[in-house]
């Protein structure tokens, strides 16, 4: 086979690449693991996706990184970036979901694609670096240095390549139909198309959302025409929104004079605020109490939270953690599991519960409820993990290695999958279960092979 010209850059190599790089990024350090944060990511971007005109070639999937820069930034294969810059930028939940839908729309039109196949030498170069580097990830040889080097080589692609003026256009305009078919104000694309070219002339950062995605008054325009064409209505916006958006000013500030100045913002949205927006206040000065290990505030600021009267999933599940660091078992327990019944959809509860089994020593009640979680949310990759920690202690090693063969596929570690997946067929004594086995492994082989082939082609 020869190299991959851009007529031949197909869904299914994008996806390969994509894969490898989110493979290895998961590593760095800044990719955000907080629940709370992720699975809002991921159902808004799911959302918006569904009211898309143009067909998606895979699902979409947004994650968080803990960058202070306002910015947002398309992967090849459908993985789409939300720096927690950008999360504490917005003043508005369409405001966020204006920049995650003109990136859904980047996308569609498969314009990561076209770009990397109709770039400059100078990108090519990076490319062959880049791939050289997912390739080593590929065979097993991946490292925490390479994991942050991945992402940092992707993103010098992503700023290198660009969009060019008609490529915005058409995100602009299918982002801002996507937007309106999810339910959100479409002003808030207007809002923070502003803020951004406000930004831009403030920032001087190399890693600005104006680097990659050229501002204009004519798009600026275009917008707002558009709004003034679609019939006015009310529209509604999540709470969840303010709780992500203050645990993103924590994670993002991580300490020192950053986390100060941050506790000094959320004290201001406290005395200014009302409803929802004061509740998620409290909840981030609670949770960055939590994090420089004041057990007594952030128990204080809770209490407050809790006395505005917003309910919310991330407020019970940082009252556990912080029953727990207290010592206070009892009420840990209690609320995990009221906070459970009350919120049987949120992923971060839902792991709350497994830690309150698993500190009671109900590890045969923690096993169906893993099992069961795998089920509702087969893409999350942290209950296989679980589940394959549970099976151990329950002396099913066997299992045990499938649940972790399991959680290293959906990460994308295909070599790591193939490990356990031969530790669990020497381990085991049973033909039928050996043979079952010897087709996965031999399966995730020949998807290693073809994912290499493909790398390489792309590499020529």
């Amino acid at each position: 086979m020869g190299p991959a010209s851009g007529a031949e850059l197909s869904p299914n190599l994008e996806r390969t690449l994509g894969d490898a790089i989110m493979e290895q990024g998961r590593r760095d350090p800044q990719y955000v693991t907080e629940p709370i944060i992720n699975q809002y990511l991921t159902e808004l971007g799911q959302k918006l996706a569904k009211h898309s005109s143009v067909p998606l070639h895979y699902e979409v999937q947004v994650f968080g990184m803990r960058d202070r820069t306002i910015n947002a930034f398309a992967l090849p294969g459908g993985y789409i970036g939300i720096n927690t810059g950008l999360m504490v930028a917005a003043e508005s939940e369409a405001e966020l979901a204006s920049v995650v839908a003109h990136e859904i729309a980047h996308v569609a039109q498969r314009h990561v694609a076209r770009g990397m196949t109709q770039s400059s030498e100078s990108s090519h170069i990076m490319l062959a670096s880049l791939v050289g580097a997912l390739l080593a990830g590929l065979a097993g040889s991946a490292d925490l240095a390479m994991g942050v080097a991945t992402f940092g080589q992707a993103a010098a692609v992503d700023r290198q390549l660009g969009f060019s003026r008609q490529a915005e256009q058409e995100a602009d305009r299918i982002g801002y139909h996507m937007l309106q078919g999810a339910g959100f104000d479409p002003n808030g694309m207007a809002q923070m198309f502003k803020r951004l070219m406000h930004s831009s002339r403030l920032n001087e950062s190399p890693n600005a959302y104006a680097t990659t995605h050229p501002l204009s008054a004519q798009r600026l325009a275009d917008v707002e025409n558009r709004i003034m064409s679609t019939p006015a209505q009310t529209y509604t916006q999540s709470t969840d929104f303010w709780f992500v958006q203050a645990a993103a000013a924590v994670l993002q500030a991580q300490g020192g004079s950053a986390l100060l100045s941050v506790q000094q913002r959320l004290q201001e949205a406290v005395s200014n605020q009302s409803g929802a927006p004061k509740a998620a206040a409290y909840y981030g000065l609670a949770y960055a109490a939590k994090q420089r290990n004041d057990k007594a505030a952030a128990q204080q600021y809770l209490q407050q939270a809790r006395q505005v009267g917003v309910e919310s999933a991330a407020l019970d599940s940082l009252q556990i953690d912080v029953y727990w660091a207290q010592g206070q078992t009892e009420k840990a327990w209690q609320l995990a599991k009221q906070a459970w019944a009350k919120w049987p959809n949120n992923q971060a509860i839902a792991l709350d519960y497994v830690e309150a089994l698993q500190k009671q020593g109900l590890l045969e009640q923690a096993i169906p409820f893993l099992e069961q979680r795998i089920q509702q949310w087969p893409q999350a990759p942290r209950f296989h993990q679980l589940l394959a920690q549970a099976l151990d202690k329950r002396q099913q090693p066997v299992e045990a290695r499938e649940a972790m063969a399991q959680y290293y596929i959906l990460v994308g570690a295909l070599s790591s999958a193939v490990d356990q997946l031969q530790q669990a067929r020497s381990l085991s004594t049973d033909f039928y279960q050996q043979s079952k086995l010897d087709v996965q492994i031999r399966d995730l082989r020949e998807r290693l092979e073809r994912d290499r082939l493909l790398l390489e082609r792309f590499k020529g």
